[in-house]
């Protein structure tokens, strides 16, 4: 496949902050890529600057084959964005708002109508037409956001967390969205910090941290780079401050956390991790009620990669 983003060198500083460092990454033809990192990690900066909303200090920036700029219209023509932030007109209709946005883009009044109807029919907005926005809730909200970034049918979209505060029906109504367009041709360029999104839906993964990337790959790829093996729930009554710390001495054990009558228990890798737990309940007389083992998530590694701090 085609590269249809390419970004080499990229260098961003804010006074004494550098935001982007030496950033170089490519996107191919219908591809999703998952855009990841905390907060403060560069995510914003980076696509701000592929967009040509900022400025940048050094590097260089390939969108279709051609150099990026802004004035790079028909370049321009090609991309649709959605934003966190929904940006709506809230004096026109649901109908109107994405009118409105794909004519910056479709002027043959027929051609317009008919990409309208199929971003409707997208988001599966047709019963919310006529309704102005504030009539709607959050969720419908966020597909009318979506719908009028991508009415135009562009070929590359941004995507800036775009299933933010909605509830899981809505969530899954933007999830199935986002595959079609995918399917029909679109690239996308995807950020989250729902971690079992990025699972659904993406093809390859970049994790930002202070500008750089630290890890990439496909989601099966950056699991195997964590330390973490398994993770063990086991639901038991009055577990001892003893038992407890018997347990932390325990080969391979990552943490150990007893929380409500729920024992945590993340096991680094290593042989036997499972079998020496068990047998260590048993020749203690621990009687649990449920036991269950899972292996690290997404989340996991990111956790790991990025650290547990808070981040502003």
């Amino acid at each position: 496949m085609n590269n249809i983003i390419e970004v080499k060198k990229l260098n961003k500083k804010y006074k004494n902050l550098q935001a982007v460092k030496d950033l170089s990454f490519t996107v191919k033809e219908k591809e999703i890529l998952g855009l990841l990192g905390p907060n403060g990690s560069g995510k914003t900066t980076t696509i701000n600057c592929i967009l040509s909303l900022l400025n940048f200090d050094s590097g260089e920036i390939k969108i279709l084959g051609e150099k990026m700029t802004p004035e790079a219209y028909d370049i321009k023509r090609q991309i649709g964005v959605v934003f966190q932030d929904v940006a709506v007109f809230d004096e026109l209709t649901v109908y109107e708002n994405i009118n409105y946005f794909c004519g910056l883009y479709i002027k043959d009044k027929e051609e317009r109508r008919k990409y309208v109807e199929e971003a409707i029919d997208l988001v599966r907005l047709n019963e919310f037409k006529d309704f102005p926005p504030k009539k709607l809730s959050g969720g419908l909200l966020r597909r009318l956001n979506i719908a009028c970034g991508i009415a135009h049918k562009p070929k590359i979209i941004f995507l800036d967390e775009p299933t933010v505060a909605v509830d899981p029906q809505s969530r899954n109504n933007i999830l199935e969205g986002i595959k079609k367009l995918n399917q029909d041709g679109a690239t996308i360029i995807y950020t989250t910090h729902y971690m079992e999104e990025v699972e659904i839906l993406c093809d390859r993964i970049i994790i930002l941290d202070k500008g750089e990337i630290i890890a990439s790959g496909t989601a099966k790829e950056l699991k195997e780079l964590t330390n973490i093996e398994e993770k063990v729930t086991v639901e038991v009554d009055d577990l001892s401050i003893d038992i407890i710390n018997e347990l932390n001495k325990f080969k391979n054990i990552d943490e150990v956390i007893y929380d409500g009558h729920i024992l945590y228990i993340t096991f680094k890798k290593g042989k036997d991790n499972l079998l020496n737990l068990i047998e260590f309940m048993k020749d203690n007389k621990i009687k649990y009620n449920k036991f269950f083992s899972e292996l690290p998530t997404l989340n996991d590694v990111f956790l790991e990669l990025t650290g547990k701090e808070l981040r502003d």
